[in-house]
C-alpha cells in the first residue's frame, strides 16, 4: 500500500529534478509524488490554457502525470522537467479538446463583440511588461472590486482561443520566460510575443482598460484540491505498477515450459 507523505515533508525535499526521477526509475514511487507537488500548479495551468473547464483540467493532469510515470526513463534531461511535463499535459489536453469538440477558432472569437484583435501599435513581437495596481493599502472596498475584477478577467481569458490562452497563461500567471514558454509550447520566441501580445490585445478589448493586478494568484491550485489530485494520481500509479506486475507473472507462467516447477 502507497501511503501518501505530508505537504510539508515533500516540499522540504531537497532532491533535484534529476535526482528525484532517478530515484522513481530505481523503484522509489514517492519519489514521484514529490514531483507530483512540486508542478501541481504548473500542470493545472497548463491545462487551463487549453480547456476552460477546471474538472476537464484536472483529467488532464491525472492522465498526464499517468503518462509521465509510465515513461519517465525516456526523459534524459535534454530539457527541464518543467518543460516536458507540460508538452505532456499540453498533448493530453489537445487531445481532450479534441474529443470534446471545443475548438474555438479564432476568426469566430473575433466576430464577437468585444473579442476582436486590437492592433497593438507597434512591432506585434515586442512586449511590455504587465502594469500592477499597488495593493498594500487596499480596503474592503478595493478587495471587492479587485476580486470582480479578477472574476471578469478569468472569464475573458477563458474566452481567448487555446493558442492564446495557452501563452497567456503560461507569460503572464505562471510567469515564465518567453524562451521557457517557447520550449514548452514548441513554438519560436517571436510566436510566443506575437500570442501574446494579441491575448492581452483583446483582453484589453474585453475589459476596456489595461490589467491592473497581479496575476500570479489566478488558476491556484494548492490546498485541498492539490491533496486530492495527489492521492488519485498516486493511486493510478500504484494500479499501473500492479497491473505491470500481473502481467510480467504472467508472461512468465506462459513462457515457463509445462510441466516444469
Amino acid at each position: 500500500r502507497l501511503t501518501v507523505m505530508p505537504h510539508a515533508v515533500l516540499a522540504a525535499d531537497p532532491r533535484t529534478d534529476a535526482e528525484l526521477v532517478r530515484a522513481v526509475c530505481q523503484g522509489d514511487l514517492p519519489a514521484f509524488e514529490v514531483i507530483v507537488r512540486r508542478f501541481n500548479r504548473l500542470m493545472f495551468r497548463t491545462a487551463r490554457g487549453i480547456v476552460r473547464d477546471d474538472s476537464l483540467a484536472q483529467d488532464v493532469m491525472q492522465e498526464a502525470y499517468l503518462r509521465a510515470f509510465l515513461s519517465l526513463s525516456t526523459w534524459r534531461g535534454e530539457a527541464a522537467l518543467s518543460t516536458w511535463l507540460v508538452r505532456i499535459a499540453i498533448h493530453v489536453a489537445l487531445d481532450v479538446q479534441h474529443r470534446q469538440a471545443r475548438w474555438v477558432s479564432l476568426e469566430a472569437l473575433a466576430s464577437q463583440p468585444g473579442l476582436s484583435v486590437v492592433d497593438t501599435g507597434g512591432d506585434p513581437t515586442q512586449e511590455f511588461p504587465m502594469t500592477h495596481a499597488d495593493r498594500s493599502e487596499s480596503g474592503p472596498e478595493d478587495l471587492a472590486a479587485q476580486g470582480q475584477l479578477r472574476r471578469l478577467l478569468e472569464r475573458g481569458i477563458d474566452q481567448l482561443p487555446p493558442m492564446y490562452r495557452s501563452v497567456f497563461i503560461l507569460r503572464a500567471i505562471e510567469e515564465l520566460s518567453v524562451e521557457q514558454t517557447a520550449q514548452a509550447l514548441a513554438v519560436s520566441a517571436d510566436v510566443v510575443k506575437t500570442r501574446y501580445a494579441r491575448a492581452r490585445s483583446m483582453l484589453r478589448g474585453l475589459l476596456g482598460t489595461d490589467i491592473g493586478q497581479p496575476l500570479s494568484e489566478f488558476y491556484a491550485f494548492d490546498g485541498e484540491r492539490c491533496d486530492a489530485m495527489v492521492a488519485t494520481v498516486m493511486a493510478a500509479v500504484m494500479n499501473a505498477v500492479l497491473a505491470h506486475a500481473r502481467s510480467a507473472t504472467v508472461n512468465e507462467e506462459e513462457g515457463r515450459p509445462r510441466g516444469a516447477a
